[in-house]
């Protein structure tokens, strides 16, 4: 088995505590009307179509028309999209400096190109990572095999050398058919444990 020389994280789930209830129990009183919202309006799958490249712009306006009785909390989605980030998830984000002192750290992330700045601004373990692959500046998203190239081909990463680590299992199971080592990281898990299994050095 090759030795790792290179570790890619992902980051919402991993790095960085993302969730639109953050911002939403904010607005909504009713806890079910946020929850019907977040199911119906501005839902998951439709977030990933601007982590996919869509201009939040159109996003908006386009679901605005289709709710107009929600018109001002749909425009809130990405007006007061920082509200959503909860924070560092610290006990894995610190690892990030940690390991850049003896791997090549890199990002793999399904996120808005017009949101992943605000995030970049925010949190310091950016500084530590080698380079990043965002899906809305590629306009393909996680588990397309096609963003995994991209990373292999841009920064000259061999799969078998790096490990990456995400909290989607479909996202591990395409980088576990790339070639690459991968932590699928779930809530109960403690990832430097899981690091230290692997022979990773901290």
């Amino acid at each position: 088995m090759e030795q790792i020389k290179n570790i890619v994280f992902d980051f919402g789930g991993v790095l960085i505590d993302w969730n639109p209830v953050y911002l939403y129990s904010k607005i909504f009183e009713d806890r079910a009307e946020m929850e019907y919202f977040l199911n119906n309006v501005c839902t998951y799958p439709w977030n990933v179509l601007q982590d996919a490249g869509r201009p939040v712009a159109l996003a908006t306006a386009e679901k605005q028309q289709e709710f107009p009785q929600y018109k001002n909390e749909i425009a809130m989605y990405y007006g007061r999209w920082a509200e959503m980030l909860g924070g560092e998830i610290s006990e894995n984000s610190r690892l990030v400096k940690l390991l850049s002192k003896n791997y090549n750290t890199y990002g793999l992330t399904n996120w808005s190109a017009e949101t992943i700045p605000v995030a970049m601004e925010r949190y310091e373990f950016f500084n530590y990572l080698k380079g990043m692959v965002v899906s809305g500046d590629e306009k393909i998203v996680k588990p397309d095999p096609k963003l995994y190239y991209i990373l292999l081909d841009r920064f000259s990463i061999d799969p078998e050398e790096t490990l990456f680590i995400d909290d989607n299992a479909h996202n591990i199971d395409t980088a576990r058919l790339l070639g690459f080592r991968t932590i699928h990281l779930v809530p109960e898990m403690n990832l430097k444990e899981e690091l230290v299994k692997m022979g990773v050095l901290l």
